[in-house]
């Protein structure tokens, strides 16, 4: 390592052999002229290295090469999944699953096989659309009312950690920490006489939960709900949390020290209608974003769908208009990539861009609620009554 005993006899030795004056009065002067030079090189160093982190950062945030690839292949083998919707999925080592009638398990990705862990059956039919996992438990949610959720391990019976039945009740995605944090979000409902969007936080691994008051959060929207379509309306990174909106309003709700405080983010998705909006997020860093929705009900549209941000949801860009997939209910960054390759799926199919969304290609016509990877070409995808190990090959 280089130290200030190396520089001053670097610098003596250098002034010795090329005779060089130093106009100084006493040896105690030359070394603190060299300490200020020694230092100087120090920050200049320091500014380097720092310019080139930001810079590596940056090329993240930058719209990527477009990719000439000519054909993306996708290798689908059938997982049988009963007569069940599964719109909940989460890799975490393993598949978990949540879905309809109150059915849960994992999805062994190397067999194609499912193992159903147990089926909660009081109360009965529980349509189960969002899951989280941390080690060895899965955190299993409902929609509707009321809402129920409960820790599942293997080989152990469920246990009910959390009711709520009042009026307007419906969560639609629920994400955790590493740290035992976690935070739900759902549809409007009335505290004290005033209306706004639900959200539940946790500081336990969810033994207790606690709602967050309507004046802690951006003022509400009539209208404005969110969508239970693949557990993909909130994305965390680090302190960071977005949550994704639709219906009257498509917007983001950000908090950027883990739902202590919020504020809003504006964008462009098509929104107006009940089943317009924001249908999936998903964050790549704290900088970089990508939101997909559309038109529920027009499917087909592709415009006012997909949008990337590059500032940590400041602003909103629309990608892909009218030449991108139409209505997709979830999104995700592939990983192992940088960055740079998005799956998008819908029940139109299924999409993938290698450019951050720039461009894109239809990779199967085949319908999917959601998708989870494990790898840069290995995932899972779920949808009614199906689901399917798939394999990404032609990169």
């Amino acid at each position: 390592m280089f130290c200030w005993d190396d520089y001053v006899n670097i610098a003596f030795a250098k002034a010795k052999y090329h005779q060089t004056p130093l106009k100084m009065k006493s040896f105690t002067e030359i070394k603190i002229h060299l300490a200020n030079q020694f230092f100087t090189v120090l920050l200049l160093s320091s500014i380097v290295s720092s310019c080139k982190q930001e810079g590596s950062k940056a090329a993240v945030a930058q719209k990527p090469e477009t990719q000439k690839i000519e054909k993306i292949d996708i290798a689908l083998r059938a997982v049988e999944a009963d007569s069940i919707s599964i719109r909940a999925l989460e890799y975490d080592g393993a598949y978990w699953f949540a879905a309809s009638k109150g059915r849960y398990g994992i999805i062994d990705a190397q067999n194609a096989t499912v193992s159903y862990l147990d089926s909660i059956d009081a109360p009965k039919n529980l349509e189960f659309r969002s899951i989280a996992v941390h080690d060895d438990a899965a955190y299993l949610l409902n929609a509707g009312a009321p809402a129920y959720l409960f820790q599942a391990k293997k080989g152990e019976e469920a246990q009910e950690l959390y009711t709520e039945d009042i009026m307007g009740v419906f969560y639609d995605s629920m994400k955790f920490w590493e740290n035992g944090e976690g935070i739900i979000f759902g549809d409007p409902t009335w505290q004290n006489g005033v209306q706004c969007l639900s959200i539940l936080k946790t500081t336990d691994f969810g033994k207790t939960w606690n709602k967050v008051s309507c004046d802690k959060l951006p003022e509400f929207i009539d209208g404005e709900a969110g969508f239970a379509a693949s557990n993909s309306n909130i994305s965390i990174v680090g302190d960071q949390v977005w949550i994704a909106t639709g219906g009257v309003a498509a917007r983001v709700l950000h908090s950027s020290d883990r739902g202590a405080s919020w504020e809003v983010q504006e964008t462009p998705i098509v929104a107006g209608a009940q089943m317009t909006g924001i249908f999936a997020m998903d964050f790549y860093d704290e900088k970089v974003g990508v939101i997909v929705g559309g038109d529920w009900s027009d499917k087909s549209k592709n415009t006012q769908n997909i949008a990337m941000t590059r500032n940590g949801g400041a602003s909103w860009e629309l990608i892909s208009e009218g030449s991108g997939p139409g209505y997709c209910s979830d999104i995700l960054f592939i990983p192992g990539t940088d960055g740079k390759e998005l799956l998008a799926v819908g029940t139109p199919g299924i999409w993938w861009s290698g450019d951050q969304g720039v461009n894109w290609m239809q990779i199967s016509e085949e319908g999917f609620y959601t998708a989870a990877m494990e790898s840069s070409d290995k995932g899972v995808l779920t949808g009614y009554a199906k689901a399917a190990v798939f394999e990404l090959n032609g990169r």
